[in-house]
């Protein structure tokens, strides 16, 4: 990893990982109708606080300026870095678009609960975190695996409000959902909303 960031564009760059995630919401949309019907998967304005607004904003916007840099920023091909990266990526790129596909198939009205819901409140954050902890390793950037810190920190400050939402929109059955399921795999249950 060096300090100074390399700036190149090229075919065999981080946009191709990226690209894959940004195109996977709208292809999950039209695998599943109900999808679209789901689109307030997010928790509404009101249930976030001013500091859970500017984290959001922080977190919208820091993956816009991770897209831009990808384009930018070559793989490690032929090196350790990639060799080591790439399997960390493609696992979190493959636990992504499962707990897509879980939330696309879930019907409406209930929490989402199975799949790779069954052991993770919020497998998204877990396997996006996965994907881009292998993408900087992938590119051996610093810059990348910084952003990644600081979004999964986001994160955890954002999983509260979500959770605020879906109590209020399933009630007992989102709170039993609660007791069973872990926030993050491997990290004790917390049935407690900060």
């Amino acid at each position: 990893m060096s300090l100074v960031p390399v700036f190149e564009i090229g075919v065999w760059n981080v946009w191709i990982f990226m690209l894959y995630y940004i195109l996977t919401l709208p292809a999950m949309r039209l695998i599943s109708k109900a999808a679209l019907q789901k689109s307030d998967v997010e928790a509404p304005k009101h249930l976030y606080s001013n500091t859970e607004k500017r984290i959001v904003s922080f977190y919208q916007n820091s993956f816009i300026l991770m897209f831009l840099y990808s384009i930018f920023l070559p793989l490690k091909l032929g090196t350790s870095w990639f060799y080591i990266g790439l399997p960390i990526c493609l696992i979190g790129l493959i636990l992504f678009t499962i707990s897509f596909f879980n939330f696309t198939t879930t019907p409406l009205g209930e929490p989402l609960n199975q799949g790779l819901y069954r052991y993770s409140r919020h497998p998204v954050y877990i396997t996006q975190t996965l994907l881009f902890i292998g993408v900087g390793i992938a590119s051996a950037s610093w810059i990348f695996l910084l952003f990644t810190v600081l979004r999964t920190i986001a994160s955890f400050k954002l999983m509260p409000a979500e959770e605020r939402f879906c109590l209020e929109k399933y009630g007992d059955a989102y709170r039993e959902y609660m007791n069973k399921t872990t926030r993050w795999i491997g990290i004790p249950k917390s049935g407690k909303l900060k």
